[in-house]
């Protein structure tokens, strides 16, 4: 099934490969056998011409390639189904990547939606299983998505913001953008140079630091959600490179994802009721975000959650996976109607790739010990007792400018009691006048009925 599922979308072409790689990461809703065979969807696309690239490259830029590099390699070093991308040096010497979209791209993923559309109503209407995996809000999603990857001035505005974010970071390094030659068709950035992560023997010989690298993409990951609310969302092998011994480099910002204050809070709170096995709380956290119906019984949620745990939990600490933990969970809390936010689905595919990447490092990785001091700062900074003086500090500029209108406010709220008091008063004597006359009027009824019957009986016997 699934491998015939995989074929069908290779055959389709490179956008409805895209659509099954997203849904790859849905497996919340997809059976393991049809989420194994779509992870192996590749995104292999022949390039374009070099003659088209010069022609939309210059149209962006408004210029002619030979004013605005002094070299440009025809050849392209990468190509995908949006984009493909070449190197090129600048007139100062620097060397950079130019990045750009297909020519047509988003009228053929305007047409390709609409009949993913179509089939995503039929599955949802004619088949009874396909209801339950809500595949119009799948495919809303992976719209999104990819029309956000056509905009290739919001992808550099994504990756100048991480690159703030680390700024003078010894763990991570963000390419610079060139936002002079940048346009929505375009991206011209910093070319780096590192060690793609996914080369395990190129790191090995070079010397890497695995045990470190593994714990560094732990603490990107947290520091990016948690602090910086704001995280890179497609951080596969391919966007990730070394540089040695041990600080990442990351490209390809396309994707992005980001929290809720709300969210944050329940996601930090859930994981370490999660690690002190309290499936009561996860159970009332859950209810309480309102991501599970407020009409679900905690009990039976509860049980439900502690049936799905309890035997991963058996497993020493280091084997524990938070991505799988997330991903059972999600699937658990389906039975429940709970719907999953499109930004946990990238938080958890996100993590689940940060996982994978720092047990192919360095396999004895103990995600808990490496996330856990990161919560329980992120906790004692949001919610700890100086947390709180801060927030109160914050709001008392506010207060203060309101206080001198505290007495008026209070006459008005006083007064407009006290006339909806005499309003009530009014409505009720109307209605108790009213009372009164219905019953006046129903005596008077039922005199004149008995008089009328009265009147018939006497003629009827004179007669």
């Amino acid at each position: 099934r699934g491998v015939r599922i995989r074929q069908a979308l290779e055959d389709l072409g490179p956008i409805y490969v895209k659509f099954g790689q997203a849904l790859s990461t849905r497996r919340d809703l997809l059976p393991d056998d049809i989420a194994d065979e779509l992870v192996k969807l590749q995104d292999r696309v022949p390039p374009f011409g070099n003659e088209i690239a010069r022609n939309i490259i210059e149209k962006e830029l408004g210029m002619s390639i030979n004013e605005a590099f002094a070299e440009f390699d025809p050849h392209p070093m990468a190509s995908a189904s949006v984009a493909q991308v070449h190197g090129a040096v600048l007139h100062n010497g620097e060397h950079v990547v130019v990045k750009v979209l297909r020519p047509d791209i988003e009228e053929r993923i305007q047409s390709d939606m609409g009949l993913i559309y179509e089939l995503a109503r039929f599955a949802e209407r004619f088949w009874a299983d396909a209801r339950r995996l809500h595949p119009m809000e799948v495919v809303a999603e992976f719209e999104k998505t990819t029309l956000d990857e056509l905009d290739l001035v919001r992808e550099a505005a994504n990756a100048a913001k991480i690159r703030r974010n680390f700024e003078n970071s010894d763990i991570i390094y963000i390419p610079e953008i060139h936002w002079p030659l940048t346009r929505q068709k375009v991206l011209v950035m910093e070319r780096i140079h590192g060690i793609p992560v996914g080369d395990i023997d190129m790191l090995k010989k070079e010397g890497a630091d695995f045990k470190l690298l593994a714990e560094r993409g732990v603490e990107i990951f947290f520091t990016q959600v948690f602090r910086d609310n704001f995280f890179h969302a497609d951080m596969h092998p391919g966007n990730i490179f070394v540089e040695l011994p041990a600080k990442y480099i990351a490209i390809d910002f396309g994707i992005v994802g980001t929290l809720s204050l709300s969210d944050q809070h329940y996601l930090a709170e859930n994981f370490l009721a999660f690690f002190n096995r309290d499936y009561r709380k996860v159970a009332q956290m859950h209810v309480e975000s309102g991501w599970v119906s407020s009409s679900t019984r905690i009990e039976e949620f509860e049980s439900a959650i502690r049936s799905v745990c309890e035997p991963i939990f058996e497993k020493p600490l280091k084997d524990i996976s938070f991505g799988q933990l997330l991903l059972r969970l999600f699937q658990t809390a389906r039975r429940f109607d709970m719907h999953v936010q499109p930004q946990l689905v990238l938080l958890q595919k996100t993590l689940l790739n940060i996982e994978g990447l720092g047990r192919q490092l360095y396999p004895d990785l103990d995600l808990w010990q490496t996330a856990k001091p990161f919560l329980e700062q992120w906790f004692h900074e949001r919610m700890g007792p100086k947390a709180k003086i801060n927030k109160l500090l914050k709001q008392f500029p506010e207060f203060a400018e309101q206080f001198p209108e505290i007495p008026s406010l209070l006459y008005k709220a006083l007064d407009n009691a006290a006339h909806a008091q005499q309003q009530t008063a009014a409505h009720n004597r109307e209605l108790a006048l009213l009372r009164e006359q219905m019953e006046s009027g129903q005596r008077t009824t039922t005199w004149a009925v008995l008089i009328s019957a009265l009147l018939i009986s006497a003629a009827i016997l004179l007669q």
